[in-house]
């Protein structure tokens, strides 16, 4: 058997090519210490071979390895979902739902609607506080408004973002870029022994510092934008991958949605060095709450 980390396109078609492979590999990853009923927990579970399910001895209950997760109300093929997971968090720069309707042979509906469940899914709920170093900054989304100068921004959306030297981003929709809402956003995201926040000169930064923490900016409406180690280049990485993603791949992105594709940036970004992905992507979509199409297109 591959080890989880040696998956690639290739093996990865190779070995989760039939419902049976995929279903023998969820049951690996949702009871990796033997079948439990989702009902009563019980272990005590009898296999229906030629269902494709099992039989709680306890309380009676039959169900299957998709039972209760996001893959249980899709007549997607279980192969679909994995190569379609697979696509989304090895692109660095995403897959565009148009993409995966190529790829997979299906309606863009169906595909469009797989993206933003993944894209849930991904989101990381307890996600650790960030330490150390920390660059934070912020930037707008949305295309160009006919009729506007360059400078307007009146139908962008506002992204502040979070990153910790050689470690995890955060990344958030606000409401501006007032001081109550990025300090709030810091304090929600960076741990308060930070050693040290780098931002540019906006003034909303300020007062961000504390008898824990340094503060230090770049003036980059001096063309100043580094300043020994003082800079915020990391974060300015994360947006143009961000804008290539947007511009490239998704070609537009609604101010309703944006976050979800902050969730899938975030996810692949601080997953990049964990051979293990693949593997966590795939129980996260086994803890996932189901995301249902009528949420996804309300107003």
């Amino acid at each position: 058997m591959l080890k989880e980390q040696e998956i690639n396109l290739v093996n990865l078609i190779e070995r989760y090519h039939s419902e049976g492979s995929c279903r023998a590999r969820l049951k690996e990853l949702r009871w990796p210490d033997g079948v439990e009923c989702p009902r009563c927990e019980s272990k005590n579970v009898a296999s229906v071979e030629d269902r494709h399910q099992y039989q709680c001895r306890s309380c009676r209950y039959q169900f299957s390895v998709t039972a209760g997760t996001i893959f249980h109300d899709s007549h997607l093929p279980l192969w679909k979902w994995f190569l379609a997971v697979y696509l989304i968090i090895e692109s660095k720069k995403g897959v565009s739902a148009n993409q995966l309707k190529r790829t997979l042979n299906v309606s863009y509906k169906t595909a469009w609607y797989l993206c933003h469940r993944i894209r849930a899914a991904l989101n990381e709920v307890d996600a650790q506080l960030l330490k150390g170093i920390v660059e934070t900054d912020e930037t707008f989304v949305g295309g160009k408004a006919e009729g506007e100068g360059r400078g307007y921004k009146g139908n962008k959306t506002v992204v502040v973002g979070a990153l910790q030297r050689d470690g995890n981003i955060c990344l958030q929709v606000v409401r501006g870029r007032d001081r109550e809402t990025l300090h709030g956003f810091i304090r929600e995201n960076v741990s308060g022994d930070v050693e040290a926040i780098y931002t540019d000169e906006w003034d909303a930064y300020k007062g961000v510092a504390d008898e824990d923490t340094e503060h230090e900016t770049v003036n980059h409406s001096e063309g100043e934008y580094v300043r020994g180690n003082v800079h915020t280049n990391g974060m300015e990485n994360v947006w143009s991958l961000l804008k290539r993603s947007i511009i490239g791949s998704y070609h537009q992105v609604s101010a309703k949605h944006l976050d979800a594709y902050l969730d899938e940036l975030e996810f692949r970004f601080n997953n990049r060095e964990n051979p293990y992905m693949f593997r966590d992507a795939m129980l996260k979509l086994l803890l996932a709450e189901t995301l249902p199409y009528a949420k996804l297109i309300e107003d």
